[in-house]
């Protein structure tokens, strides 16, 4: 006696997949969110439906908890997430940190967020952002800088982000900055 497989000729016997439905009526109930679908609100819901999730930032990396990703360099990475180890050099556009994530080596970037480790050297283009758990030490020069109490810089830390010999006026390198508290 030969047994069919429960798999095979399942779509012929699905009456009520997705494909077989027919599209719902204005005014007629709801959409697949659970949105009523009304004429004053359905343009509204096409044009969000047709037009592309706005992108969180391109290229995404994320290095997880417990991963050490070393020796390497990172181009064409959008957003580099740390959670684990990272040893490497990287020009990206934001770089997140998080408490327990580790950054060593150089990195070139637009934004960064730190809430977890970073040494080395670091240049950030526009917002340099240490959180109360972060803590960068190394060579930092940054656009903007904000640290939350009891995060902690500590190296050689230069405003601006051009290079030493073309030093905007008023551009003054601190030998050795802290912002630690206990």
């Amino acid at each position: 006696m030969a047994t069919q497989s429960p798999f095979f000729g399942k779509r012929e016997r699905d009456t009520d997949s997705l494909t077989s439905r027919p599209a719902p009526l204005v005014g007629s109930g709801t959409n697949l969110s659970g949105t009523p679908v009304t004429p004053s609100n359905l343009a509204t819901q096409v044009s969000n439906a047709a037009a592309p999730a706005p992108k969180e930032g391109g290229s995404k990396l994320t290095v997880g908890p417990n991963i050490k990703l070393k020796g390497v360099e990172i181009t064409d990475c959008d957003t580099l997430v740390v959670e684990g180890l990272v040893e490497a050099t990287m020009d990206s556009r934001v770089m997140q940190i998080a408490e327990q994530g580790a950054f060593k080596g150089s990195a070139e970037i637009d934004i960064a967020e730190i809430r977890g480790l970073f040494d080395g050297s670091l240049t950030v283009r526009e917002r340099l952002v240490i959180h109360s758990t972060g803590k960068v030490t190394g060579k930092i020069r940054y656009g903007k800088i904000v640290i939350e109490e009891g995060g902690q810089l500590s190296g050689e830390i230069t405003f601006g982000t051009s290079g030493p010999s073309a030093k905007p006026a008023g551009a003054s390198a601190t030998p050795s900055a802290a912002a630690a508290t206990a």
